[in-house]
């Protein structure tokens, strides 16, 4: 059972902005209701400037939440883009490594970053959820797929399976106040779709976000990015995905196919295609490019007998469930479930 939640921003500081502040609310009321004591670590709410500003401070809030003992479950605030300058103040001198303890770590979007940066300090994570988008949502109550895998998180400490949920929703156009307990527009989903490749297989699940993982490998958004990604390490080698199945969603940015497919490019060329047991994909936010991202899937990893699930309800297509990271997860795309050994 999860008493107490520590938020930080690790990539945008928007939450500390006045003019997001009656969302903010949303969310700590909800918390709140489930009996939650929630904490913003000391840079979380130092606003857009600052926290671009500080990535040691944003570093630091991390550490500091996995360091405190009472702390069960670290929350993200929400993405960005530049997480990635984290890197030196969590690593040159082990900082994160000598930090992290066995707590619930959930975001996603820039997050992806983070997450790799936990795999690499051996924490399994989950993805898929954030403080703003999710738990401060304008709709009149959290949507009750992505509330479903929070409460059985915060209950459990642990997802025990994920199916897809019934709906969809397009994305918010604006998030003015007179939208606070306005509905989403909801459209029938399709379940998990099988591309290609065997309808049942395993492995533990690793990933995230698509563009920034294009960013691994891209310096088009920040130069040193791919630097720093190489200089730590960041992205597992090829040996170290022997039988672990790559999760990828694209972001709010709606990459092009042509983005897409680099990012798929710069992936095969790591040789994670060679060594995972399967891919899934999420489904893109409004359902933009979903035929022509499905055509990539295949086209450019060109493995027919690898699995490739489209359609997962993860990432930043609403609603959204949670996935864990690191545990071994059994996709069963005919029963349209995926399960998770929650042993430690």
């Amino acid at each position: 059972m999860i008493k107490n939640i520590a938020i930080v921003s690790l990539s945008s500081g928007i939450l500390g902005e006045p003019f997001i502040r009656f969302e903010v609310d949303i969310g700590l009321r909800r918390l709140k209701e489930y009996g939650l004591h929630v904490k913003f670590m000391p840079h979380a709410l130092k606003g857009l400037e600052y926290v671009k500003a500080h990535p040691e401070k944003r570093a630091q809030d991390l550490l500091e939440a996995f360091r405190d003992s009472e702390t069960d479950m670290i929350l993200c605030a929400i993405g960005g883009d530049d997480t990635y300058r984290l890197l030196p103040y969590l690593f040159d001198h082990h900082e994160l490594a000598d930090a992290v303890k066995d707590k619930i770590f959930l975001g996603f979007s820039d997050t992806t970053i983070n997450h790799f940066m936990l795999h690499k300090a051996g924490l399994r994570t989950f993805y898929g959820q954030a403080f703003l988008p999710d738990l401060c949502d304008l709709s009149p109550d959290m949507l009750p797929y992505t509330r479903k895998y929070f409460e059985e998180l915060i209950a459990t400490g642990t997802i025990r399976e994920i199916t897809p949920s019934s709906v969809w929703y397009e994305e918010r156009k604006t998030f003015a106040p007179d939208q606070v307990g306005k509905p989403l527009t909801a459209h029938p989903n399709q379940g998990f779709e099988l591309l290609q490749g065997p309808p049942v297989f395993s492995g533990k699940i690793l990933g995230g976000c698509i563009d920034s993982m294009y960013d691994f490998f891209n310096g088009e958004r920040y130069a040193d990015m791919p630097f720093l990604c190489q200089k730590y390490q960041l992205f597992p080698a090829a040996e170290e995905w022997k039988g672990r199945i790559l999760l990828l969603e694209s972001s709010e940015e709606k990459p092009s196919p042509e983005k897409y497919r680099q990012a798929l490019e710069y992936l095969k060329g790591t040789g994670v295609f060679d060594t995972v047991s399967g891919v899934l994909a999420g489904k893109p936010m409004d359902e933009a490019y979903a035929k022509e991202y499905k055509q990539l899937l295949c086209q450019v990893i060109g493995k027919p007998d690898l699995p490739i699930v489209f359609n997962l309800n993860i990432g930043h297509a609403m609603p959204r469930c949670i996935i864990p990271f690191g545990v071994d997860a059994t996709v069963d795309v005919e029963k349209q479930v995926i399960r998770f050994d929650g042993k430690k």
